[in-house]
């Protein structure tokens, strides 16, 4: 089989931090235990396929300005086997256990939809092989509804029913071939499931059709005996001014309104909590104290710019957060850390590729050591105990426990006067962590 990244001749290696090969890891190493599991089982690490293979440096003002052995060639079937030839060769040499795809990833559109879905078949027939063959598995999947111009004005929550019906049969398409790949979970991102403008929005409307949408969903999951989890992914704005996935609160609110919260958890990305106005810390903690955190697109926002910048994450302040709340939450499951980013349109070279996802993992196995150390020591969690402490017992305690009302409060209040306050030590924490880091 050709190779498409010669200049990485074996597997990269954990050589430690006194390394200076760029092609080598200096802090993750899969097989070493933490906290009783290996990294590579906490960490369960996976490339996406959007961005690392058909994300070419394009963005908003400009065209291509990546060049790629694989995207060769006239016939676009045979461009996508060599493309997902290339994308193997990349996952086993890189080392990670898992991969993510849209449909239209791994397989151009054609003309009808029925040519579109023997084209998946025959390059999810050359996957299913190659998972066989290199062991990688597919993390989750999902269905591109907002490239193409049907999708205009949204999918499920399109005004017009031939668009929803569209959709819905993309998207029967894509969870079949999901399962078909044995993918450990399915996501739901909007897209364009949004507006531009209430002036010509029924939202109310809008909304009753995603619920509908999403529990044929799970009906159909459950008639293929599909067992992967669902997750639903936050996102703010971008492409529409408001998408109903706002953040993981709104769409926490969303699964409960409409009966789907035991059908659905969230997959959290960094940057898009960045773009809601929160931090990667808070979306994942919000979750984990919801019952709702599935899985995890790991990349990072620049905020000085008011898009998705889906850059590698390299801040050990987010990795360690994010490992700190995932661990407390018990960790993943089905879930994982999915690379949900993209070299800089600059970074013209295949061998980019590698030093990005090099460091991002380094990145996260030093935010999962720090976080350990953390729940070992349990110098923070013994801060909060404490802080919190009035609730374990008296007047706490009855509160919690819904054994008092307003006039029991009012008797206790007039009794002992003003509270006695305690410092919260922001400061004192925030060098804390830094001894960590």
């Amino acid at each position: 089989m050709r190779a498409f990244f010669p200049e990485v001749k074996q597997p990269i290696g954990y050589e430690g931090p006194a390394s200076r090969n760029p092609l080598a890891f200096k802090h993750y190493s899969a097989k070493e235990k933490v906290l009783g599991k290996t990294m590579a089982e906490h960490l369960r690490f996976a490339a996406c396929y959007w961005h690392t293979f058909k994300g070419l440096g394009q963005d908003m003002f400009g065209l291509n300005t990546m060049r790629r052995a694989y995207c060769q060639g006239g016939d676009s079937v045979v461009v996508a086997e060599q493309t997902m030839e290339a994308a193997f060769e990349f996952f086993t040499k890189l080392g990670v256990g898992f991969w993510c795809f849209h449909d239209t990833d791994i397989a151009p559109e054609a003309d009808t939809l029925v040519e579109t879905n023997a084209r998946l078949d025959r390059i999810v027939k050359l996957a299913k092989q190659l998972q066989r063959d290199t062991g990688v598995k597919l993390l989750w999947g999902t269905c591109n509804l907002f490239s193409n111009r049907r999708f205009l004005a949204g999918a499920a929550t399109n005004p017009s029913p031939e668009v929803f019906a569209f959709a819905a049969t993309k998207v029967k398409k894509a969870l079949e071939i999901t399962k078909e790949l044995d993918g450990a979970g399915y996501v739901f991102w909007g897209g364009r499931e949004g507006y531009d403008t209430l002036l010509n929005t029924d939202m109310g409307r809008k909304l009753d059709h995603l619920g509908r949408f999403l529990h044929m969903a799970v009906d159909y999951k459950k008639q293929i005996r599909f067992r992967g989890q669902f997750y639903i992914e936050p996102k703010p704005k971008e492409p529409t001014k408001h998408q109903y996935d706002f953040d993981a609160a709104s769409c926490h609110a969303f699964l409960q309104r409409y009966g789907l919260e035991e059908h659905l958890k969230l997959n959290i990305e960094a940057n898009h909590a960045t773009l809601a106005g929160h931090t990667f810390h808070h979306e994942l903690a919000y979750a984990a104290a919801n019952g709702l955190l599935g899985s995890v697109d790991a990349n990072r926002g620049d905020t000085l710019l008011g898009w998705d910048t889906d850059q590698f994450p390299t801040d050990l302040y987010d990795t360690t957060l994010a490992m700190y709340v995932i661990l407390k939450a018990g960790g993943f499951t089905t879930g994982g850390l999915n690379f949900d980013a993209r070299v800089r349109r600059q970074s013209i070279d295949p061998i980019d590729l590698f030093h990005a996802h090099i460091g991002a993992m380094d990145a996260f196995a030093r935010g999962l050591k720090n976080a350990a150390a953390l729940l070992r020591e349990k110098r923070l969690e013994t801060f909060v105990k404490k802080r919190y402490a009035g609730w374990d017992k008296g007047i706490g305690k009855q509160i919690e426990q819904g054994k008092v009302g307003f006039a029991e409060l009012e008797a206790y209040t007039f009794k002992h006067g003003e509270p006695e306050l305690q410092s919260g030590r922001q400061e004192f924490l925030e060098n804390l962590l830094n001894e960590y880091i």
